[in-house]
């Protein structure tokens, strides 16, 4: 497939620099379904992409659209503040009747924002107001969102760069595995601590990803998980776990911290919490923790009608049963598979390694720079993948997790001509 960029537009004119994935996707889709997209001059991406993780449950799903258009026409209220509603009041007991009970875990609901870095923040902020201290620890490599506290918080150089002022308050420690196995566990981190000179004030949380997405697919064990979860109780400081891209089932279970068997103190969910794609975040948190006075913590946007809609759709549809978790976790074995062999047939040399769990899957390149070149073969081969990593070195796979069978192996063939075609 030969994709012509589309002439210069209104987005050019008019619209800021900042943009970024147009840049990489130059097409003007017009319109999508499950795991494709569709251009307005009627080319066809496979998306292996969704919307950054938003999409785990593709593009404008029937059972979900149902449920918002009936919502709609029905005259069901769109905007709320944190008023009650129907639609509110049934999404907390879906969630606390799909998820909370039967994973016995026994967090309060907030809605800080309609975005991912709403509920970071408002993480932050519950840590220190329990606490009473300003520290937070975070890990290399890490991304919590763009807004100050998030940044602060955040490893990339490229994305801290952009606040225009110092990053204060958070101080970043060795990710699991950081040095190849050759350093203890949390040596640095337990040292700094017990060492009245070190100068790390005692920290009110530490804030986690169990797979750290735009890092470059960076997977914690499972014992690394429990360690940090049994240093933070020992240490007196608050869990964040930031399952933000890595929550909603993208790894297998619905959080992705189950599998190592931790209780985060606090849990911030966003992107496909809401199931359709539209804008609504949760942070989650042990009732103990709930300390905050009436409207402390604010914001126009809350309470998003429309997404409590479709996120108990969603919740009802895909999580009542457990069969979603056994089906992520089959697609994904195919997925390794198929790096597996693109990795066979390149080599060490290339391809530094293939990594992942579930449906979120990277291949780290030798050559920094290959990894952005196989991204725009594959758009032009039809099919959207991104990249990750702190330079761009790592091919990011983040497909729907309702993708077939065939269409992972459709756009793993893409991927795979794509690679070849730019040794």
């Amino acid at each position: 497939m030969t994709i012509t960029p589309p002439a210069l537009s209104v987005f050019e004119t008019l619209e800021s620099e900042v943009r970024s994935y147009c840049r990489s996707w130059p097409a003007v889709f017009d319109r999508a379904q499950g795991s494709y997209l569709y251009d307005e001059d009627g080319h066809t991406y496979l998306d292996f992409f969704a919307g950054a993780g938003a999409l785990n449950y593709g593009h404008n799903n029937p059972v979900l659209k149902r449920a918002l258009i009936d919502y709609i026409e029905r005259d069901g209220i769109t905007h709320g503040l944190d008023m009650g509603t129907t639609a509110k009041r049934a999404f907390l007991e879906t969630f606390q009747n799909v998820l909370l009970r039967p994973r016995d875990l026994p967090y309060k609901v907030m809605f800080p924002g309609p975005t991912g870095t709403n509920a970071v923040e408002s993480a932050l902020k519950l840590a220190r107001k329990v606490k009473g201290r300003e520290s937070i620890v975070s890990f290399t490599n890490a991304f919590h969102g763009m807004s100050l506290g998030s940044l602060a918080v955040t490893g990339n150089a490229f994305k801290r760069a952009g606040a225009g002022i110092p990053l204060v308050h958070g101080t970043p420690m060795p990710f699991d595995n950081y040095f190849d196995g050759t350093v203890q566990d949390f040596l640095w981190f337990e040292r700094l601590l017990e060492d009245q000179g070190s100068g790390l004030n005692t920290p009110a949380a530490v804030i986690v990803e169990t797979i750290q997405g735009e890092g470059g697919i960076n997977v914690a064990r499972p014992e690394w998980l429990r360690a940090l979860a049994d240093l933070c109780k020992r240490r007196d400081m608050l869990l964040i776990v930031d399952d933000i891209q890595m929550g909603c089932g993208r790894t297998g279970p619905f959080f992705s911290f189950e599998e190592a068997g931790i209780t985060p103190d606090i849990v911030t969910l966003s992107k496909s919490i809401g199931g359709y794609g539209l804008p609504m975040s949760l942070c989650l948190f042990k009732p103990e923790l709930d300390i905050w006075e009436p409207g402390e913590h604010n914001g126009t946007f809350r309470g998003n009608n429309p997404a409590f809609v479709t996120a108990a759709a969603a919740l009802d549809a895909y999580w009542s049963d457990g069969q979603m978790e056994k089906q992520t976790l089959a697609r994904g074995e195919q997925v390794e598979q198929a790096l597996t062999a693109i990795l066979d047939e390149h080599g060490g040399e290339a391809i530094v390694s293939v990594r992942g769990r579930g449906l979120v899957w990277g291949m780290e390149f030798a050559d920094k720079s290959r990894a952005g070149a196989v991204s725009k073969r594959a758009f032009e081969l039809g099919l959207l993948v991104e990249t990750s990593g702190p330079e761009s070195e790592v091919v990011k796979l983040l497909p729907p997790l309702t993708v077939s069978p065939d269409e992972l192996d459709e756009g793993l063939r893409i991927l795979a001509r794509a690679v070849r075609e730019t040794a």
